[in-house]
């Protein structure tokens, strides 16, 4: 017994070395690569094995990083939008095979002949051709009028009527925002509940998780700051910043906690191994390798005899999240910045590069 505990605690006492070894890595590249503030966490379906944060808010304040900042999450926001959207076919309101025009069959004459066969599943997983809307040489849109969701909706019968995108042997799939809000626009249609309402019911109420639309607020009280970057130069960025999604939010517009996305990360951890939870390990198993190449709010990749679930955010252009899942081993690594850049993403990735010899053995 005696044997038993003593080699515990060397373990732990291993564990909290390495930890601190790596946490003065991260840091080191914060400074190098003039990263404002960047978190950083390794998990598993049953613990956080290490997590730190460090830098400021932002570069024009002094007040420090905690790991109560929020983040915006950018792209990531596809994989909590898939999950949700997941529930509800998993409750029977939609099917994955669902086409788009059995939801609005109204729509099916004023659009393009070529989306009619689209569904549920390629709009997921970026299969349906759609126009990708991602910020740089998208169609001039028209003035859409109302609310959020309304707007959404507008903006959903505009994209149908453009000429899709065709795949090839270099793009086996056209990855887009806008995509996301067509399938949104499907499950608020038969939960008639907007993206914001199920937002707040899955993943505020049910799982306890404080998800948060747009910005973190960072005038109200202290908080992440995202930087652009112009000439070189960081730019912090007021959450009172004029800033929307050109409707495509539900493909890329929340904001969260690195513990609390680490709760979420951990339910797909938790489904991989075969353990129901939220959603079905099944259905799980569906998002993240259901589909090649891009699944369900993930890229799926097979390289080297691993299986790895992994997406980036870049919070329109002024915070970079990137998570990778390693499906065999149990394990994920999540790094938070507030800074998007060429130095940013260097920088990522030889933390990325740390974490992994030091956990993915």
């Amino acid at each position: 017994m005696i044997r038993i505990f003593s080699t515990t605690c060397l373990l732990l006492l291993v564990t909290v070395v390495s930890g601190q070894k790596t946490s003065q890595f991260a840091d080191s590249i914060r400074r190098v690569y003039t990263i404002p503030e960047l978190s950083y966490a390794v998990v598993n379906s049953r613990t956080t094995l290490e997590i730190a944060a460090s830098g400021r808010h932002s570069i024009d304040l002094p007040d420090t990083a905690t790991l109560k900042d929020r983040f915006h999450i950018g792209s990531n926001t596809k994989a909590m939008t898939a999950f949700m959207i997941a529930s509800y076919v998993e409750k029977g309101k939609l099917k994955w095979a669902t086409k788009f025009f059995d939801v609005f069959p109204e729509w099916k004459g004023k659009c393009n002949p070529a989306y009619v066969n689209i569904t549920l599943q390629d709009l997921l997983s970026h299969k349906a051709g759609i126009q990708p809307f991602q910020g740089e040489n998208d169609p001039p849109l028209p003035d859409f009028k109302g609310t959020n969701p309304e707007k959404r909706k507008q903006f959903g019968q505009f994209v149908l009527t453009l000429e899709p995108v065709k795949p090839d042997e270099q793009h086996p799939f056209i990855y887009s925002n806008a995509g996301y809000t067509l399938a949104t626009l499907m499950v608020e249609k038969v939960t008639n509940k907007s993206w914001e309402q199920l937002v707040e019911k899955v993943f505020n109420k049910d799982l306890k998780l404080n998800v948060q639309l747009s910005w973190p607020e960072n005038q109200k009280r202290k908080d992440t700051w995202g930087h652009s970057t112009e000439n070189d130069t960081l730019k912090p960025v007021p959450s009172t910043n004029d800033y929307h999604l050109d409707y495509t939010e539900p493909a890329g517009d929340l904001n969260i906690t690195l513990k609390d996305y680490i709760q979420f990360i951990r339910l797909n951890l938790k489904g991989l191994k075969g353990q129901d939870n939220y959603l079905k390990a099944e259905t799980y198993r569906f998002i993240h390798n259901g589909v090649k190449n891009y699944s369900l709010g993930w890229f799926n990749i097979y390289e080297n005899g691993n299986e790895l679930s992994v997406h980036s955010g870049t919070g329109a252009f002024t915070y970079f999240t990137i998570v990778h899942i390693d499906r065999l081993k149990d394990t994920a690594y999540i790094i938070f910045t507030n800074s998007f850049n060429a130095d940013t993403q260097q920088g990522v990735r030889q933390l990325m590069r740390k974490l992994k010899e030091n956990y993915g053995n």
